[in-house]
């Protein structure tokens, strides 16, 4: 991948991870990924409009995954996409926990394990500083 490209997808970020959005500045010792949404053995693009800065916990959660089940309804249900989706329509922070507010979010927080306590510590920690 070429330098601008990865600069142009951090720039985007906010340098965030755009599921969970731990700041890359908590995990100075773990460089986010530029992983892609849709991932290439389902027929993904290696373009910026199917590239999302994610955090190493998210990124290995994620895998090739495309849905999950919302862990209320017991549905499968497609996962969150950063760049079709508006994060604060399917979540919301509190106090660190990130709270899904619709089927597509409570499916994308169980998947990728948004809650782990090390990743709420992270976010609470970064909202302090």
């Amino acid at each position: 991948m070429v330098a601008a490209l990865r600069d142009t997808i951090r720039r985007r970020a906010g340098d965030r991870c755009e599921y969970c959005p731990v700041p890359q500045a908590a995990t100075p010792f773990m460089p986010f990924h530029i992983e892609h949404v849709i991932a290439r053995q389902h027929g993904g693009a290696d373009d910026a409009d199917n590239l999302a800065l994610s955090c190493d916990r998210c990124n290995a959660h994620k895998g090739p995954n495309l849905s999950a089940v919302d862990p209320e309804s017991g549905g499968l249900i497609e996962l969150y996409h950063p760049r079709r989706d508006t994060w604060q329509d399917h979540f919301q922070m509190q106090s660190g926990v990130v709270v899904g507010l619709t089927a597509r979010g409570r499916a994308t927080v169980r998947l990728l394990n948004m809650n782990a306590p090390g990743r709420v510590q992270l976010r609470r920690e970064a909202t302090r500083g």
